[in-house]
């Protein structure tokens, strides 16, 4: 027999991924209680800890994603010894090549979304051990290769964004590169350059003869600067707020549709 073909699947909705999330996560944590039965897998869908955004799935809800996720092969419903109610299992080893290492960090990207490698670590280990940051880059420029993971910026910078990439188009997740700190042109500024041409000093003069008045120019202009930063912290804080409700409104969009095509389902139409 064959090998099962492994990293095809691309697109998840949000609650597909978020059940999946849930089912990887409590294997890891709570492997006493999994596989988990409905009423389980819903109460770990809309847990207020370690989730963003927050949901508030039916039942029904769930046990027509669990369906949708059986016909991908991506979970299994097993019955346990002296259980009457079914449970089920994620069978992501079998679609998926990662290390357990890229379970854990996909785990938790898809019940949290977009962090930063620190804090995907400390969230991570909780499933898994860690050794260290490097061994978290590592995993993580795998999954970039792969396609499966995408940054805001290179992954050795500090302060980049992680996300996964299950997202479907029209949700709009896909990450842009964030513009770099002029840290390399700040630290040259600081030093003396090696040699000084004679228009050189002439203009150095001419700046020392006016360093009085460019006082109260830096004065004016630090000023400034300060409104222009308050401005922009405003208008980040604003944008922040709107994406959250956009996800809120995108949660319940989700959440209608997947209601109508019950109905639909049930109705025979």
């Amino acid at each position: 027999m064959t090998d099962e073909v492994k990293n095809e699947i691309r697109q998840l909705s949000r609650i597909q991924r978020r059940i999946l999330g849930v089912l990887m996560e409590k294997a890891f944590t709570t492997p006493e209680q999994y596989p988990l039965t409905l009423k389980a897998t819903t109460t770990g869908c809309n847990q207020k800890n370690n989730r963003d955004p927050l949901s508030d799935y039916t039942e029904d809800q769930v046990a027509d994603t669990l369906e949708q996720l059986q016909q991908l092969g991506l979970i299994a419903e097993v019955y346990t010894d002296g259980g009457r109610a079914p449970r089920y299992r994620h069978y992501m080893r079998h679609k998926f090549d990662f290390t357990e290492t890229q379970f854990a960090v996909i785990a938790e990207l898809l019940l949290r979304g977009r962090q930063q490698p620190g804090e995907l670590r400390t969230r991570a280990s909780r499933m898994v051990k860690i050794d260290s940051q490097d061994h978290l880059k590592t995993d993580l420029q795998s999954l970039q290769e792969k396609g499966f993971i995408q940054a805001n910026g290179p992954l050795e910078r500090r302060g980049v964004d992680v996300d996964h990439t299950f997202y479907a188009p029209r949700e709009g997740h896909t990450m842009q590169p964030a513009v770099l700190e002029p840290e390399a042109e700040a630290a040259s500024s600081d030093r003396e350059p090696a040699s000084v041409s004679p228009s050189a000093t002439i203009q150095k003069s001419s700046s020392t003869a006016t360093a009085s008045s460019g006082t109260a120019t830096a004065g004016s202009s630090a000023s400034l600067s300060e409104a222009a930063s308050a401005a922009l912290a405003a208008m980040n804080h604003r944008i922040a707020e709107l994406i959250q409700q956009v996800n809120g409104l995108q949660s319940t969009v989700d959440s209608l549709q997947d209601r109508l095509a019950r109905i639909e389902r049930d109705l025979g139409v």
